[in-house]
């Protein structure tokens, strides 16, 4: 049998908002497998009045978040133009996530922006763009999508998890693929290390140099958003308005509040891994910058019992992993299959989203 091969430039705008990720990667078809290659990947970074814009972009009227719309869509379209005239090379498309502003499922709405038309038209290549919206119409939370990709890309690791802005999971059981966000993750983290200086929290450093909180914890663990079952995702809303008061009125200094938000998050990510795992010694793939976080990966294994495999990423995979799915994405709408799941966002009914532009 012949292979069938693609090759797409992804992008991803994630709720960290640190910049725009650009994969351009290789994809090949053949016997019922597909097999990855990513060529080359970068982070813009966002200028600042851009990425200012986009972190309170849902704070904006009507009128401003349409112009940002466009804005954000010509200048992600200028950046792949770069980046395609730098490497010499010429995508077949190009598959944007767009940057997300509100995620409200339940009442119909999921909107990233990033427009597919000033992006087509400033690139000058084919875009697909709008992937979350037909599952949301589908009943669909419309999130996650990458698990589609884990299934194709990496079916041999037991559990795929992304520390993002936020963290997901996505794993295979009962014959079918089941995601869903775990907890937040760097968007908090990361509010905790600007406070002492720096945009992050380099290895988890500040967090092992603070004080748990146990009242604190305890407040965490016990939010609504733990007892959901099934298909769920976060919101910024839900964080700004839900877990943000609940560490502003601890009061506690910044390493405290890291060192209590990592145990938190090992806590309920360790707790799915056990509630799901298969088999005694799960395989994890941990990417996204969290990835990087030592303490937390420590504190992961003391709640695992050190019963778990850790599974080997290059440092591309890690940061690049999303921009790669979304190319991937991007590969099964061109080709007319599925790219959403109903058994991951609880939708009617499997999907094929995104829409092409040009």
């Amino acid at each position: 049998m012949h292979a069938e091969r693609y090759t797409l430039i992804g992008l991803m705008s994630g709720t960290s908002g640190d910049g725009l990720d650009l994969a351009h990667c290789h994809f090949e078809y053949q016997n019922g497998l597909w097999n990855y290659e990513i060529l080359q990947a970068e982070t813009r970074s966002f200028p600042l009045e851009l990425g200012q814009a986009l972190a309170t972009s849902h704070l904006l009227s009507g009128l401003e978040l349409a112009l940002l719309d466009v804005n954000f869509g010509r200048w992600m379209g200028e950046q792949v133009k770069n980046f395609c005239f730098e490497q010499q090379v010429k995508p077949m498309a190009v598959a944007s996530h767009g940057h997300t502003v509100f995620h409200q499922p339940e009442k119909g709405i999921s909107l990233q922006i990033g427009n597919g038309w000033a992006l087509h038209q400033a690139s000058g290549e084919k875009v697909l763009a709008d992937f979350r919206m037909l599952d949301v119409q589908l009943g669909g939370q419309g999130a996650p999508l990458v698990p589609i990709g884990d299934q194709h890309l990496f079916s041999q690791v037991d559990f795929c998890i992304n520390l993002g802005g936020i963290s997901n999971l996505s794993l295979e059981k009962n014959g079918q693929r089941i995601a869903f966000d775990c907890s937040p993750f760097n968007l908090l983290l990361n509010r905790e290390a600007v406070k002492l200086g720096s945009t992050y929290d380099q290895d988890g450093d500040w967090a092992r140099a603070g004080n748990l909180n146990q009242a604190l914890l305890a407040q965490l663990n016990a939010l609504s958003f733990y007892a959901v079952s099934g298909a769920k995702s976060l919101g910024r809303e839900s964080i700004d308005q839900v877990f943000i008061p609940l560490l502003d009125q601890a009061g506690l200094s910044p390493k405290d509040c890291l060192r209590t938000l990592v145990e938190h998050f090992a806590i309920q990510i360790a707790a799915l891994i056990r509630t799901h795992a298969s088999k005694a010694t799960p395989s994890v793939l941990l990417t996204g910058g969290g990835a990087y976080n030592r303490y937390f990966v420590e504190r992961l294994d003391h709640h695992l019992n050190q019963n778990w495999v850790q599974v080997e990423a290059s440092k591309e995979l890690i940061e690049f992993k999303e921009a790669l799915i979304f190319a991937f994405l991007g590969v099964l709408k061109l080709r007319g299959e599925a790219n959403a799941l109903a058994s991951v966002t609880g939708a009617a009914r499997d999907s094929s989203g995104g829409i092409v532009f040009g």
